[in-house]
This record gives C-alpha cells, structure tokens and sequence, in this order.
C-alpha cells in the first residue's frame, strides 16, 4: 500500500499503517465510529495514501482500543478527551486521572441506586398483579398512575 511520507517516526522510518477496516477489527470499534471520532477531534486525521485511503499507524490503534475501553468503562467522550489530553503529559501529575475517576464512579453508584429502587418497584408492582383481566391488570394501573409507584423518583 503506496505511504506519503508523513507517515514516517522521528527516525525517517516508515511507521506502520494500517487500513480502516484492519483498524476496525483490531480494535473492535466500527468503520463510521472511527470516522465519527475523527470528525469530532478525538482521534488525529489519519494521513491518506495516494489513493485517498485513510492509513492509521500502530499509535492510532492503541488510542483507539483506549476510547473503547473508557467508553466500555461508561466514560463520556469529553472524560476520555480529557484523560488523552492528560495521558499526553506523561511527567504531569495524576489528580486530575484520579478526580475524572472518582467522579465517573459517583455517578455509577448513583445510577445502580436508581435501578435498584427501580428493580423493587417493578417487583412490587409485579408481585400486586393478580394475573387477572386486563381490564384489573395492576401493573397497567401503576404505570398510568405515578401516585400508586412506592418512589416518588426512578
């Protein structure tokens, strides 16, 4: 596959490439979301063979596997923008990583206690129907009235 020659190292080497579906695979991570995460900044325009194919070299590969993993973690884009912004100062210190973290993981534990008053709500509401006729059903009931859920919030 023909290179222009900015995809050369420091050192005046050729730096490996690889086309987008190869980089798909390898990362798992779709054709229209590389190219999404392009448009949006997050991963470098790639340079083009000669031919207009986009070439990722093996630094894009390993970012890209991070933006999967932090997405897979539940981390927002601009969380993971940020973290690649600071995983770009290797020598810088790690409190800003450690606060994102931390918060990532408040708002996790927030959202399980949220599904677990959903999930006693539901079997409440599960546990009241007497599996009768539609027309008693108390699951159809409870959803049209929210005075009836025993939260006011889920």
């Amino acid at each position: 596959m023909p290179r222009k020659s900015s995809n050369t190292g420091e050192t005046g080497e050729v730096a490996a490439s690889h086309a987008i579906g190869t980089v798909a695979r390898r990362t798992g991570i779709k054709v229209p979301t590389i190219r999404y995460y392009e448009s949006i900044g997050l991963l470098r325009e790639p340079v083009r063979t000669e031919a207009g194919r986009r070439v990722y070299d093996d630094a894009a590969v390993s970012r890209l596997k991070f933006i999967r993993h932090a997405r897979e973690l539940g981390f927002e884009i601009e969380q993971i923008r940020r973290l690649l912004e600071l995983a770009g100062e290797p020598q810088g210190s790690c409190a800003e990583i450690d606060k994102i973290a931390k918060a990532h993981l408040a708002d996790i534990d927030s959202r399980i206690a949220r599904l677990k008053a959903l999930r006693v709500e539901m079997q409440h509401m599960i546990s009241e129907c007497a599996h009768g006729k539609v027309c008693e059903c108390r699951i159809l009931e409870v959803l049209s009235n929210h005075s009836y859920c025993q939260h006011d919030k889920h």
